[in-house]
Formats: C-alpha cells, sequence, structure tokens
C-alpha cells in the first residue's frame, strides 16, 4: 500500500543560536518542505526530485559510509534502531519545495520526513519530540553538525497560522497565534552554506567557552547586566564576551516577541520591528553570522514597508524573513528583489509562506 509523509521547513521568527545552550527559539513551520511517497520494503530505496543520487541502505541503517544525502537517511534509521524500531524499509520517492542552503531547514525537514515514514511503515511510536530528538542526534552523526533541537522540533511540532514558543532546556512549548494580516516572506540571498562547512560548529563552540563563567547556569536565566558582572569577573575577552551577549539579549528578545504577539489588541507593529531589527544587529555584530547580502536585504525590507525584518537560520547565508502586510506582500517582494539585483547583480528569490501544521502522514 502506497502512503505519503510530510515534514515541512521552517523560518525563525527570533531566537538564534540559542537552542543549543538550552535556550528560547520561537520558529513556525512552513508550507514548504519535503513528501515521501511509497511502501514498506527490505531496505530503505528512494530516489528523489532534488538530486541524481539515490538511496540504498539496510533498513536500520548499517550501511557502509553512505555519502551525499544518503547520510541523513542513514543516519536517521541509525537513531531509530537503537531506540527499538523494527527493521522495516521504506522504497519510494522524495520530493521537495525547499531550497538547499537556504536557511529554512531542508536537512530537519527531510530527517523528519525520513523517520515519520520509518516510524510509521514499521508500527513503531515515538512522541514528537522523541522523534525530532533522534533527528538532531541524526544530523550530528551524519555530518558532524553539532545543532540544537530547534529546527527538528519546529517541524514536528508546527501548527497552522503559529509559531511554536519553545524552551529548549525544558521542552515545554506553545502555539502562539501570528497575526493574520501579515504575510511571512522569506527573500533568499542566493549565497548557499552548509553548516559542516561553515562557522556553525565554530559559534557553539565559542560559545560553550564564554558559558563558562556563568557557573552552570544556562543563558536564559541570566540577565544582561549580571552577565556582564560575570563576564568581567571572571575576564572574559571581548569575542566571548559578544558571543555571550547575543545569546542572553536573543532569549530576551524571545519573551518579549511572545508577550507581544500574545497582548490583547492590534499587535504593536513598531514593537516586533524593533526586535527584529535588534536581532539581526546581533547576528550581526555579536555572533558575526550574518553576511552584506542579508544585511542588505533587511535594509532594502525596512525601505520597502516591512513591519519587521531580520536574516533568520544558522547564518552565513541563506534567507531573511520579513513580516510584511498581506496586501502589499508580492509588490514588496519585486521591489526587494529587484533592489538587490541591482547591487548584487542577481535576483533574490521570494517565498510568500504560511505557518504550517507539522509533519505527519497524508491522507
Amino acid at each position: 500500500m502506497t502512503r505519503t509523509f510530510w515534514a515541512p521547513g521552517r523560518v525563525n521568527l527570533i531566537g538564534e543560536h540559542t537552542d543549543y545552550s538550552d535556550g528560547l527559539v520561537f520558529p513556525a513551520a512552513i508550507d514548504l518542505g519535503i513528501t515521501i511517497t511509497g511502501a514498506a520494503a527490505e531496505r530503505i530505496e528512494l530516489q528523489s526530485d532534488f538530486t541524481e543520487e539515490r538511496v540504498d541502505v539496510a533498513a536500520d541503517g548499517s550501511s557502509p559510509a553512505p555519502a551525499g544525502w544518503e547520510r541523513y537517511v542513514a543516519a536517521v534509521a541509525s537513531e531509530l534502531d537503537l531506540l527499538g524500531r523494527p527493521a522495516v524499509g521504506f522504497a519510494g520517492a522524495v520530493s521537495s519545495t525547499l531550497p538547499t542552503g537556504a536557511g529554512l531547514s531542508s536537512s530537519a525537514a527531510l530527517e523528519v520526513a525520513v523517520a515519520t515514514a520509518l516510524c510509521a511503515v514499521s508500527g513503531f511510536e515515538l512522541g514528537a519530540l522523541e522523534l525530532a530528538a533522534a533527528c538532531r542526534r541524526a544530523e550530528l552523526r551524519a555530518v558532524g553538525v553539532p545543532c540544537g533541537i530547534m529546527d527538528q522540533a519546529a517541524s514536528v511540532l508546527g501548527a497552522a497560522g503559529c509559531a511554536i514558543y519553545l524552551d529548549c532546556g525544558t521542552l515545554e512549548h506553545e502555539a502562539v497565534r501570528l497575526p493574520g494580516d501579515l504575510a511571512l516572506v522569506v527573500v533568499d540571498s542566493g549565497v548557499r552554506h552548509e553548516h559542516e562547512h561553515s562557522g556553525y560548529a565554530e559559534r557553539r563552540r565559542e560559545l560553550e567557552e564564554a558559558l563558562v563563567v556563568l557557573g552552570g547556569r544556562r543563558p536564559a536565566a541570566v540577565g544582561l547586566a549580571e552577565a556582564q558582572q560575570l563576564a568581567e569577573a571572571g575576564g572574559l575577552d571581548d569575542l566571548h564576551w559578544r558571543r555571550l551577549r547575543h545569546v542572553v539579549t536573543e532569549n530576551e528578545r524571545v519573551r518579549e516577541l511572545a508577550a507581544t504577539l500574545r497582548a490583547d489588541g492590534p499587535v504593536d507593529r513598531a514593537e516586533l520591528g524593533r526586535i527584529f531589527l535588534e536581532g539581526h544587529r546581533s547576528q550581526r555584530d555579536d555572533y558575526a553570522i550574518s553576511t552584506p547580502e542579508l544585511d542588505w536585504l533587511v535594509e532594502l525590507a525596512y525601505e520597502a514597508g516591512a513591519v519587521a525584518a531580520r536574516m533568520t537560520g544558522g547564518g552565513f547565508g541563506g534567507s531573511m524573513l520579513a513580516l510584511v502586510e498581506q496586501g502589499g506582500a508580492h509588490a514588496f517582494g519585486e521591489r526587494v528583489s529587484q533592489g538587490y539585483a541591482e547591487r548584487f547583480g542577481t535576483e533574490a528569490a521570494v517565498r510568500i509562506c504560511l505557518a504550517a501544521d507539522g509533519a505527519g502522514e497524508l491522507l
């Protein structure tokens, strides 16, 4: 019997590089993602519409050192095998509406889609966040990226019309309604990144070195003034202080955005714009993960009338997210793409997205 499974990508409204220090994040699953169609089989055999490479691995992921996207599939199967999943394979096709390297978590969506399919055909049940945690471990196994749980969690927890307020330390989460009159506009800089080859692991290492001054407390539990006192007492140098400052203030921005969206009455749009812009500047100046292309897109977005805009994703390339009036979203995208082309010689791809439900079987 042919079955179809879906897992979405995500945009992160705020809370960048906070998840791997048990911090706060605020992503939304989007209506772009990965679809897997097929049936139970002896092995895992997949073909895709985004690469000529085919996957052919053992049902328990024990095949010899795979390469390419096969690494992710094998790693997911291996992690599920460690959890006791029966070794049932899956044969079928994979299709994607997510661009790779654009900061929309295409790898996490692939992992979650594969895990959802493998669990379903083997009758193996996992809770949503258990599945997300297994996929997070799979990414580390596959390509050595020490990511947090945000991307995979967003893909499984997504709720239509909502962003997910998630505490990565306690895993408590809440779906928070987004303003229905604002569109999520994702503008792709075209600068491609792979976290295994970017500065992602280096940033995590730098943050971990800085966290020593907190004495075991997580950054989400420390205010900026106290963090600065501890940094000075601990002799933290400027680079490590900036890494710590970004994470401490970013956690606070997540709280501020959640409070703004939960408030009764019309959403304070000036506050949305402030939070996003401060977040972008922190990513640019304190965490050093932005690029000239992303900085220019953010500047263009505000000039073109965005309510809020900032780079989204792990950085070193990828996309900008803007909140834009629904009625003006297409004109906004055209203006930003044209302005980007005038400076960098190539148009930026614009995607108007909806906040979507999380992974599952399509019936």
